[in-house]
């Protein structure tokens, strides 16, 4: 076992089932490895826009088989997954209370409980994940969270939790990311919940990534563009 510890970023945000998958299934991907998890929410649609796509809920041909594959991965996997009463809608007040929660030397990030309640909040219970009424008793449970491990509370509209969820989006386009979820290790980027395999592949120093294939795709040519 290789006992250096590795940094693996996980972008997500809480509208994806697939980031709501992969959260639940990545400790079983890094079992037997030495990482620190770093949970850092973005704005997908952010993500999306800047690439000129649609979103899969967003596809209405595309929308039933999303929701028709998410339940299946979560049956086949063992995960909770229950649909929500309206999806797609505004993520942003679930990211900016989950940010609210953010240590001052890691504005960006969230801990795993809270990236955690963000995930049960929209995926379990099958009710309106944005429905005032549920938004501030999330809120007020983030708080209690907060005074019981007496760390400062920051407000979800104040310009620092604006301004972290925009920096986290900045540096996850920086990073080439296009979707979540994304786990970035050793500047590598491993998307989708069918990512987690070769993810732990890639930590346990499998052979095939010696093998040139995956700089061979960056390689490949463009053989037409549509218009």
């Amino acid at each position: 076992m290789n006992d250096e510890i590795r940094e693996v970023q996980f972008f997500y945000d809480p509208i994806s089932p697939y980031a709501h998958l992969a959260f639940a299934a990545l400790p079983g991907a890094l079992m037997g490895h030495s990482v620190v998890v770093r949970y850092r929410p973005v704005l997908f649609a952010a993500l999306l826009k800047a690439h000129g796509q649609l979103g899969p809920a967003e596809i209405p041909a595309k929308r039933d088989w999303t929701y028709r594959q998410v339940q299946w991965h979560a049956h086949a996997n063992g995960i909770r997954l229950d649909l929500p009463a309206a999806h797609p809608f505004n993520p942003l007040p679930l990211l900016r209370l989950g940010l609210s929660t953010a240590v001052p030397d890691q504005p960006g990030d969230t801990s795993r409980y809270v990236t955690e309640l963000l995930f049960q909040h929209v995926w379990h219970g099958g009710a309106d994940a944005a429905d005032p009424d549920r938004l501030s008793a999330l809120q007020a449970q983030l708080q209690d969270h907060m005074a019981q491990r007496e760390r400062p509370w920051v407000e979800p509209d104040s310009e620092a939790v604006k301004q972290a969820l925009r920096a986290n989006t900045d540096e996850a386009l920086a990073l080439g990311l296009f979707g979540v979820p994304a786990m970035v290790v050793d500047d590598r980027v491993f998307w989708g919940f069918d990512a987690l395999p070769m993810l732990k592949a890639w930590l346990a120093n499998d052979a095939w990534f010696d093998s040139g294939a995956w700089e061979a795709a960056a390689n490949t040519a463009v053989g037409v563009q549509r218009r």
